[in-house]
């Protein structure tokens, strides 16, 4: 993917929570409800997130260096990792104002234009959370993902707290409106610790899918002839890369120009079929053969 575009992308997220946070704050300063405040404290972790995605995003791209050989990839996990934390921050803000309006809240005032502010705001959210994961899975950006699914975690619990606090306005039953606050703060908290759990998960080099894992068998069985196995099989992942490294038994009469060939074969094909892939061989002579790797038709 275009750095340039991936930039355009994480930028705009800034731009589109702004445009959320002022007609969240709106919608409160009409209404004067606890819950639709919770509301917009919630944009302001999205625009803190969106930040934290452009950073993330812009430093990944930057090529390997001396100090840094593999890459910068899992730079966009401690970013998510950052957003984890910073929604837990906004969980607790939450949960405080939830706290002073059940001491001494007022009923929330109805109205129109407050509730119509909210609504545009949700759609606004749910339109680019949906592009945003769809662009950032395409992208290999966990950071973009990320954004993604905690906007789509905002639309869920803005649509849940309109509907009560509307049910507040009209029945004037003043404590559902903290009690729905809580509820936001309870869902953002569980939002945080999805994402921290997903990000440590890269952090911590877990392996590819199990789809992948197929997919990287059956090339190299289908592109190593000349080769006799492969073992030991290991893949990574960090960010938009997945290392993999994997023993290739050869026979001993082999050349080195002829083994380097199917080595160069077979990561040709890996390359093409998974994006990202940054394949590592070492050949082997055949009494090192497991009997119990890849066999290369």
């Amino acid at each position: 993917m275009d750095l340039s575009h991936k930039l355009r992308i994480a930028s705009l997220s800034i731009v589109v929570g702004l445009i959320v946070l002022g007609l969240k704050t709106g919608a409160y300063l009409l209404t004067g409800s606890v819950a639709l405040y919770s509301d917009a404290l919630e944009t302001t972790v999205n625009i803190a997130s969106s930040i934290a995605a452009l950073a993330a995003v812009w430093f990944a791209a930057k090529p390997a260096d001396s100090n840094h050989p593999y890459g910068h990839d899992k730079v966009e996990y401690f970013a998510a990792v950052l957003v984890g934390v910073m929604i837990v921050l906004a969980a607790l803000s939450i949960f405080r104002e939830a706290w002073l309006g059940f001491v001494h809240g007022d009923s929330p005032v109805y109205s129109p234009p407050g509730i119509a502010m909210n609504v545009v705001a949700a759609l606004i959210n749910a339109a680019w959370a949906r592009y945003l994961m769809k662009y950032g899975r395409k992208a290999r950006s966990p950071a973009l993902v990320a954004d993604g699914k905690h906007l789509m975690t905002d639309v869920v619990t803005s649509a849940g707290v309109l509907a009560g606090v509307v049910l507040v306005m009209l029945t004037g039953w003043k404590v559902l409106d903290p009690a729905l606050a809580v509820l936001v703060g309870l869902a953002v908290l569980w939002s945080g610790w999805e994402l921290v759990k997903e990000s440590i998960g890269g952090l911590m080099d877990e392996a590819a899918s199990a789809d992948v894992l197929e997919k990287i068998r059956l090339l190299i069985a289908e592109h190593g002839e000349g080769a006799l196995e492969a073992h030991d099989l290991r893949t990574r992942i960090a960010g938009r890369s997945i290392f993999v490294d994997f023993h290739l038994v050869v026979p001993g009469s082999l050349s080195v120009k002829d083994a380097h060939d199917i080595c160069d074969r077979i990561e040709e094909a890996i390359s093409e079929d998974v994006p990202g892939a940054r394949i590592t061989i070492h050949v082997e002579p055949e009494h090192k053969a497991k009997h119990s790797g890849i066999v290369v038709l």
